[in-house]
Parts: structure tokens; sequence; C-alpha cells
């Protein structure tokens, strides 16, 4: 009994710790939150060193932390895929768009695009995009922050509600008070707590095989009941031809969705100059590879030492094999929750969630406040206001209250289905109109309407008809089936479709502005990466 009162009283702890800090920091962060700047951009203030542990906290989510670590267990290769597709997105990010992105005055993607293609009527499309975009993200996460809590306590089911609900006050405070600097702060705690949980438990599963990963691999095999299959790609899709195009489409997907995923970007416009970029850069990939190797090792010794069989019947997608194998490592505990390495772990992925939340409605509430009321897309017009930013403290609220309601009918369906839905809509429609927007010469706001309003409607489309939707028991509605789609993720299609879309809509528009003059709007980017060195 003492066991379980030092395990329970552990977590309460490290849980009420992580509260308290980070509601300190976004208190110190709100001092001057009045200034549009530094509710927008006060990651600038952050340096280097700070501003790439900030976006690696923000790339870092739930699904990067559960569902990977359920994936290398129950579907071997494919996970460590998942995990190198996940390191390979970020580096993707840091050196294709952190230079490019940094703009002042620049706080959302519609200021971006706005800014560069000098047409404010893309606002409005970006908008519809970022929200289309972060919403299933918003949802997954927050329901997955009110299982932890409630697992981390040794909550009952029927508390699941009141955690989400405290998950969301608490995403409230974080985002509302803290702005963008706050939410960096937090994310800076986060990466600390979640590298430091997932190292140690990474290695005591090590050690549990003498520090041989061959030998953790062959039991993760034997514990697999896969055989041959668990070291090759194609266990969690299938070895079919629809199988293989299905593996191609996610990991295509997962690359590029995560690419450019509009919290991720949020981070990039205030970086102030080139040689900041490329340092943050360092520092964002490092902790994020670090992270995702430590990640394999503990799905692996969750195959190993707790079995597919335990782990299937817990979570058929594997998203509860990184609590479970804490069991596994502390055989002296009386059950799961009565651990504290239970507790740890538990209150690690608690602070990712909610951490990611933060972010993920800030922005949200950004795109709402900006590029859905400022019409100008010029440079020097279309300012923040204070005003503004009581606008957007209203909507994050709002955005909250909503993330939570909406949760209450989601949190007994399969998340993955959302989470396909959010990285195939980020994969399909920001890269067209970020790549097109920066090394097109000739890609106009056409080009982005018909991106974004032509490829959304095509997503909706394939993800209800795909088995994802219907006619699988791990389905978004399992009762219902009439999938004709076979692939389970419709990047594959929608991907092409985007850039097509982009490029046919941009081809001829008779409203946009003539060659000379776009050069000239375009030139004003020349002189700033120059002085900086770039």
């Amino acid at each position: 009994m003492s066991g379980a009162i030092d395990a329970r009283s552990l977590a309460v702890v490290i849980f009420l710790g992580f509260v308290a800090v980070s509601l300190l920091l976004c208190g110190l962060a709100a001092a001057d939150q009045d200034d549009p700047e530094h509710f927008y951009a006060g990651g600038a203030t952050l340096g280097p060193v700070g501003a790439g542990l900030a976006i690696a906290g923000d790339y870092v989510s739930a699904a990067t932390l559960l569902s990977t670590t359920g994936s290398v267990a129950l579907a071997g290769f494919d996970g460590l895929l998942f995990a190198l597709a996940t390191v390979a997105s970020l580096a993707l990010v840091m050196r294709l768009f952190a230079e490019r992105l940094r703009r002042k005055g620049v706080f959302t993607m519609g200021d971006f695009l706005a800014d560069r293609l000098g047409d404010g009527s893309v606002r409005r499309a970006l908008g519809v995009a970022t929200l289309v975009v972060l919403a299933p993200l918003l949802l997954v996460q927050l329901t997955t922050a009110g299982r932890v809590m409630t697992s981390m306590f040794g909550l009952p089911e029927g508390a699941l509600t009141g955690c989400t609900v405290a998950s969301g006050a608490l995403m409230v405070c974080y985002s509302a008070f803290g702005g963008m600097r706050g939410t960096g702060y937090i994310q800076i705690l986060k990466v600390a707590v979640v590298l430091g949980a997932v190292t140690f438990l990474a290695g005591l599963v090590l050690a549990r095989f003498d520090w041989s990963p061959f030998a953790l691999f062959d039991a993760a095999q034997a514990g697999s009941k896969a055989g041959g299959d668990y070291a090759r790609p194609g266990l969690q899709f299938g070895h079919g031809l629809a199988g293989g195009l299905d593996l191609i489409g996610f990991q295509t997907t997962l690359v590029l969705g995560a690419a450019c995923m509009p919290h991720i970007m949020m981070r990039l416009h205030p970086i102030r100059d080139a040689w900041t970029a490329r340092r943050a850069g360092i520092w964002a990939v490092g902790p994020v590879a670090l992270l995702c190797a430590g990640i394999v090792v503990v799905g692996l010794g969750a195959s190993a030492l707790v079995g597919r069989d335990l782990l299937h019947a817990a979570d058929p997608a594997g998203g509860t094999a990184l609590l479970m194998v804490t069991s596994a490592l502390d055989p002296g505990a009386a059950g799961p929750r009565d651990s504290p390495l239970f507790a740890l772990v538990a209150c690690a992925a608690f602070a990712t969630t909610l951490a990611a939340v933060a972010g993920i409605t800030l922005a949200a509430a950004s795109s709402l406040a900006r590029d859905f009321t400022v019409k100008s897309g010029a440079q020097g017009e279309g300012k923040a206001s204070s005003r503004e930013i009581r606008h957007a403290r209203w909507a994050v609220v709002g955005i909250g209250a909503l993330a939570v309601l909406l949760s209450a009918y989601t949190h007994d369906r399969n998340p993955q289905v959302l989470l396909s839905l959010s990285f195939a809509a980020a994969a399909s429609i920001l890269p067209p109109v970020l790549l097109y927007a920066l090394f097109r010469p000739r890609f106009n706001a056409r080009g982005v309407r018909w991106t974004v309003y032509g490829t959304l409607p095509l997503i909706g489309i394939l993800m209800i008809l795909s088995p994802a939707f219907s006619g699988t028991p791990v389905a978004l509605f399992p009762e219902w089936d009439f999938d004709v789609f076979p692939l389970q993720t419709p990047g594959l299609v929608t991907i092409p479709a985007g850039f097509l879309l982009g490029l046919l809509g941009s081809g001829r528009d008779p409203g946009a502005a003539p060659p000379d003059e776009r050069h000239r709007h375009r030139a004003r980017w020349v002189p700033v990466r120059a002085r900086d060195g770039a």
C-alpha cells in the first residue's frame, strides 16, 4: 500500500510542479502581452537556443510520443520508418523554410502569403486551411491529455470529461495570457521533461538486455509474434499492393504534413536573422532526433517485455505501449498505477499533450484574429493592434470551450482518423502554396484559392470513402461499411492534386499583378537575407 501511496503522491507532485512552473512562466511572459509584437512574435526574444527548443516542443505531440511508440511495438520496421520520417520532416522545415519565412510584422501563414504575393485576398483561404488542419489535431491532443490525466491519477473512466475540462482550462490560460513567448517557455520546459523521461526509460529497457540493441530487437520480434514480417516494411498496412501504397502515402503525408503545420510555421516568422535560423535548426532537430531514438528503443522494449497480445488488447493502435512498458520495468509494483516509473512517464506524456494543445490553440486563435479580419496584405499595413489582441484572447477562450465540448463526442473514437485528416490537409494544401510562393515567380492568389478550395473537398470525400471512416473494427464508424477507396490515407492522391491545382490556378489570372510589379514587391526580401549573410 505504501508503494501505491508513494507512486500516486509522486504523480501529484510532478503534475502540480509542472503546472505551477508553467503558469509562472506564462505570468512572467504576460507582463507586456498587450503589445501585439510580444503576443504574436514574443519568440524572437528567446534566442537561437530557446527558439530551436520551442520549435522542437511544438513539433513533439502526443502522436509523436504515444502513437509512434505503439507503431514500433506492434509494427516493427514500419514504426521505425515513422520515427525516421518525423526527424526528416523537422529537418526539412528548418532547411527549407526557417530562413525564408522569417519576416518582421508577419504572424500567421495568411500574413506571409499576403505579403509575399502582394494580395490580401489570400488571408481567408489560408485561415480556412489553418483551421481545418488544426481543429482535428486539437481534439486528439485534448482528449489524450484528459485520458493521460485520468490514468495518471487512477481515476475511473467517468472522470474523463472532468479531466478534459481541466486540461482545456490550463490550455486557455497558457495561450491567452502567455502568448507566443509564454507558450515558448512551456515548450522548452516540456522538451526537458519529456526528453529526460524517455531517455531514462530507454536506458532501463536497454539495461534489461545487457545494453545490446540486437538482443532487444530479437526479443521484440519474438514478442510481436510476427516472425520475419516484424523486420520488414508492410506489417501495419499489409504486404499487398494497397498496403504498399498506403505505407508510401502515409510516409509522404507525415513528412510534408508535419513540416508545414501552422503552429510550427508560426515559430519561424519571428526569427531575427539567417544565423539565428541556422542555429535554431540545430537545437530543434537534435532533441527531436534523440527523442525519436529513445521512442524506438522503448517501443521495442514494449513488444519484448509486454507482448503483442496485451498491447493490442489494451489499444489496437498501441497508444498505451509507452505507459504499459513501465509496469514490466518495475515488477515490484502491485500494478501500473502503483509504480513511480509509471507516474514519471505519465506526467511526461501529460506535459507533452498539454503543451502541444496550448501551441495549437494559440495558432488557431491567431488565425481567427488575423486572417478573418485583416484585409490588407501590403507591407506596413494591416498591423496588429491591442484591440486585435483582445479578440485573439477571446478566440482562445471560444476555441477552448468548443474543443472541450466536441472532445466529449470523439473520445471513444479512433484518434488515428482525425490525425489522418489533419495531416492529409496539411500535406496537400500548405506545401504547394508555400513552395510555389517561394520559388514560382508567377504564382498568385488565384492559385492559392484553387489549391485550398479544390483540395479540401477531395480530402473529405476520399476520407469518408476510405477504410479509416467505415468498414473496419478501428474505423471512425465501425458499424457502417461503405469504403470504396482502398487507401486509409488519401495523401497519395490529394498531395499531387494540391500541387496540380496550384499550378493550374496560377497559370492565367487576369487580375494578377504584372511581372515587373511582382518582382519589385519580392525584391524587398533580398536585402534582408543578404544583410544577414544568407
